[in-house]
């Protein structure tokens, strides 16, 4: 079953067919070998893992049934291929933001999670923090010992706010892409929401951003001019609102491309101030140049 009507063109098609990998009793060797890649992906941010890189002794731990899955989910989290990953390049909120992904499945929630996270690493350090994840109530609740974490922050399910499923698509961007190779690099991808406790953009991966493409800006502002001039409205329709538009080809379209002419905007996502009086019109002009409508937000 689909996570959404739209998972095909969000990229979380694959999650939605693939079952969860777990160590059942008598399990055999082959078996093991299966978990332990899934581990790998999932812990590593789908990173490719040469055959020098492998944790050989933790491997043969989990082989012969010494430890679980779980702890060697711990394992790898705490090991020095781990830590050159993600720990040593990156800011503490972004490592943070990976941790949730990579041990828990989902995007973090609110700011008093990364606050939380902060603050046990410099009280308690790398290992205290790292096992406050996995022995968590959480993670043993929806992965108990044997089962290979994976990102559940797609599914519907108690005890997960709404907010984590748009914020995945922060952290999520693409199933053949990894955590390290993603355009914002080792940016953290949501502490402003976070401090400001707003909604995430669901942004589709590269290639599938069809109605999905809206970027917000960077600045974080309202835009100072409308389609029509001025934000200033006066009279008794000075209602204003904010239209974000994503996939706008520009003015004349298609007849300027029809002539040779190439669009007069060019930026994948845009936003707009209108009044309400004006709100239908631009609304269907938007449409007759190819733009889909990201959102529309009182702007005053």
């Amino acid at each position: 079953m689909a996570i959404t009507t739209a998972a095909s063109r969000l990229g979380t098609s694959a999650f939605s067919e693939t079952p969860k990998v777990e160590l059942r009793p008598n399990w055999t060797a082959t078996e093991a070998q299966v978990a332990i890649r899934a581990v790998y992906r999932q812990v590593l941010g789908n990173e490719y893992l040469m055959k020098s890189e492998r944790l050989a002794s933790l491997e043969s731990l989990l082989c012969d049934g010494s430890i679980s899955v779980q702890d060697f989910v711990r394992g790898v989290a705490k090991s020095e291929l781990y830590k050159s990953k993600f720990f040593y390049p990156s800011f503490q909120t972004r490592f943070i933001e990976l941790n949730y992904k990579h041990l828990l499945g989902r995007a973090p929630y609110d700011e008093s999670e990364v606050i939380y996270h902060l603050d046990l690493y410099q009280n308690q350090g790398y290992d205290a923090d790292i096992d406050s994840y996995i022995d968590s109530a959480e993670y043993l609740d929806n992965f108990g010992e044997n089962i290979v974490p994976y990102y559940r922050g797609f599914d519907t399910q108690s005890g997960q706010k709404t907010v984590g499923f748009n914020r995945m698509f922060q952290l999520y961007r693409g199933y053949a892409t990894s955590d390290r190779s993603q355009a914002k690099g080792t940016e953290t991808r949501l502490a402003a929401e976070l401090a400001k406790n707003s909604a995430s953009a669901v942004v589709g991966p590269s290639g599938a951003n069809e109605g999905w493409a809206y970027r917000p800006s960077k600045a974080g502002v309202t835009p100072a001019r409308s389609m029509g001039g001025s934000t200033q409205q006066s009279g008794s329709n000075s209602r204003v609102y904010r239209v974000e538009v994503t996939k706008m080809l520009g003015r004349g379209y298609p007849n300027n491309l029809r002539r040779g002419g190439t669009p007069t905007v060019r930026r994948s996502s845009q936003s707009f101030c209108v009044s309400y009086d004006k709100l239908s019109q631009t609304l269907a002009q938007i449409n007759k140049q190819g733009g889909k409508v990201a959102s529309i937000t009182p702007a005053n």
